[in-house]
Order: structure tokens, then sequence, then C-alpha cells
């Protein structure tokens, strides 16, 4: 094992001299971590929840954030299990997801007087209430015009709660956008942000960032209208 070991090593080195057979290792590597990263997810999430929702424990943030009297709306509510935990302690709890599949699933997994699920697409839907809270988890990054999204959702509820996904998550996936090779969590994210321009789209939609930190490279943050565009 250990001459084979050397001969690849070798090989991979006669290689790495070649800028073409470079960048086709790269290329080739980059895509096997993206295969794998999501493949581990998928087998590792057992009825349905990865694994992501234990290990990193976010769901914490949005229930530390909302009290007990707040009508909370979850957009991109996924399968639910943020806006279950959600309706424990707020008074209401609604769930939107543009998935059909999702809302089946959310419907058929979690059951409460508190608690709603509706399938629609949050940017086009028209929302006949206000709410206290709107839940924004790993959805920014989903959408094109976020700017025009955040703003009409800011005038439904005083205060948003958002995670995002970092771009600076590791130094691998800088690396891999630096070669032009596929470096988001996801082909349909628009944008995996840096803290800066998270930051610079906040302000474009008149949002103030009233308090955040950065946690297993996802950027949590609280959000309130800016006193001058209210």
């Amino acid at each position: 094992m250990k001459k084979i070991k050397k001969i690849l090593f070798s090989a991979f080195l006669g290689l790495r001299s070649n800028k073409f057979s470079r960048n086709m290792i790269l290329k080739i590597l980059a895509g096997m971590h993206n295969f794998s990263y999501k493949t581990i997810g998928l087998f590792a999430s057992h009825s349905g929840t990865h694994p992501k929702h234990r290990i990193t424990g976010y769901h914490r943030f949005f229930v530390e954030n909302t009290d007990e009297n707040d009508i909370v709306l979850d957009i991109g509510c996924g399968k639910g299990d943020v806006a279950f935990d959600l309706a424990k302690k707020a008074r209401k709890v609604t769930g939107i997801d543009i998935s059909g599949e999702n809302i089946a699933s959310s419907r058929k997994k979690y059951q409460s007087d508190n608690l709603e699920f509706i399938l629609g697409d949050a940017t086009r839907y028209d929302f006949k209430n206000k709410f206290d809270v709107i839940v924004l988890s790993n959805v920014l990054e989903h959408i094109e015009d976020r700017i025009s999204f955040l703003r009409k959702i800011s005038g439904l509820s005083p205060v948003l709660l958002i995670r995002v996904p970092l771009i600076t998550r590791d130094w691998i996936s800088v690396f891999k956008k630096e070669n032009n090779l596929e470096y988001r969590l996801s082909k349909d994210h628009f944008i995996e942000y840096t803290e800066e321009n998270f930051h610079d789209e906040m302000a474009q939609a008149g949002l103030t960032i009233e308090k955040y930190y950065v946690k297993f490279g996802e950027f949590f943050a609280i959000v309130r209208k800016t006193k001058a565009s209210l």
C-alpha cells in the first residue's frame, strides 16, 4: 500500500507541474468535494432532518429572539423544523414554502393549533396580515432580487431574524471561486455572503442590523427597519 501511495504521489507531482493537468485535477477534486458534502448530508439525514439542525443548534437563535405573544412568519420554512420549534413558544406561527413536497411533509409531520403551513412563493404572495417577527433561515441566498424582497417584507414586520451562509466559511470555498470552480453550497444560490456585502444589502433595503454574530460559517442577524425610512 505504501508503494502504491508513493507511485500515485509521484504521478500527482508530475501532473501538477503541467498547468492544464493541474486545472483538470482541481476541477475534478472540487466536484468530488461538492458531491461528497451533499451526499454525506443526505445519508446522515435521519427521518428527513439534516444533522446540521442538531450539531449547529441554529434553531435556538430564532426561538430565543421570539416572545410568547409573537405572531411569526417563517419564510422558506422547508420541512417545518424551525417553525415547529417556534410554535412551542410563540402565539402563532405560519410557515410558507414554494415546494409542495416540503409543505406536504410539514403538514404531515408537524401539527399544532398555533401552527399552519402555506404553499406559495413568498416573493409574490399577498400576505393579508402583519407579523411581529419574520424568520429567514437560509432563504435570502435563493432570491435574485433581494433588495425589493426585503423592502416588501420589512413592511410586514418590525423585526427580521436572518441566517445566511458565508463564502468565508472556509478557505476552500474562496479558493474555488478564485479559480472559477463551483463553490456554492447549492446551485440555487444567487449569492453566498461576506459580512461586508450582507451589511451593504441591508443598507440598500433600508434596514439596520441591530445585532449579529457568526457561527459555523453562517451569519445570524437581528434586523429592523431604519428609523429614517419608517
